[in-house]
């Protein structure tokens, strides 16, 4: 692999930890607070081991079956690294799902919770999981509704005793996403979840300013998708 390929990435990755630093700054809140998940779908494993090499260590993919050709054999190599699924999961794709990702960003039904409670409690562990809300009420998106996620993470808690550490949301590419964010946050405060996970390439700095714990940036450091 050049040098050049290695390069680019990595002054790409830099830059995007610039900007957050500088979001975080500017939103009075302290560096570090923001954790930065380094979205890897559809680029190959020699594109994502320059940020391993350097030392990051969190990342997000869309795919359990694109996850599984290329992470396994990363993690052996980098076993401290932390994998998000931050695409919709099948609840048939469940098991393969829990034992390899670290959390699981997009909780939305019923039977996907089921699922999810079952494969713990065959395999001894508890899955860490947000919840999507689709705040924007898009009927192509995934994401439980706003009027009913209030329920939802209730009965995620309570009901099938997940262990729900925060919420998760994609605006509608063509709104303001700083209402949507701010919904989100809300609703994360009135049910005492400590993180947020919102805010991509385009609008990070919106999240951060929101109150976002983690933001999903891809494109900003990987550039445009690899297969």
């Amino acid at each position: 692999m050049t040098d050049d390929f290695h390069a680019d990435v990595l002054d790409q990755f830099h830059a995007v930890r610039d900007g957050l630093a500088a979001a975080e700054a500017a939103a009075g809140r302290p560096a570090g607070a923001v954790s930065l998940v380094a979205v890897s779908k559809t680029h190959p494993a020699p594109r994502i081991r320059p940020l391993l090499e350097a030392g990051h260590r969190l990342f997000g993919e869309n795919r359990v079956q694109e996850a599984l050709a290329k992470w396994p054999a990363l993690r052996s190599a980098f076993p401290d690294l932390e994998l998000h699924l931050i695409g919709p999961l099948q609840s048939n794709k469940v098991k393969e799902a829990m034992a390899l990702f670290d959390v699981i960003e997009t909780l939305d039904r019923p039977k996907l919770a089921q699922a999810l409670t079952a494969e713990g409690e065959r395999c001894g562990r508890r899955p860490r999981c947000f919840i999507q809300v689709n705040t924007g009420a898009e009927p192509q998106k995934a994401g439980v509704l706003p009027d009913a996620a209030d329920a939802f993470i209730e009965d995620c808690r309570r009901r099938w005793r997940l262990s729900i550490e925060g919420l998760m949301c994609i605006p509608p590419h063509d709104e303001d996403p700083t209402p949507h964010f701010a919904r989100l946050a809300e609703m994360a405060g009135r049910h005492g979840l400590p993180m947020l996970s919102m805010g991509m390439s385009d609008d990070y700095p919106q999240a951060v300013a929101a109150g976002a714990t983690h933001v999903r940036v891809g494109t900003a450091i990987f550039g445009h998708r690899g297969i």
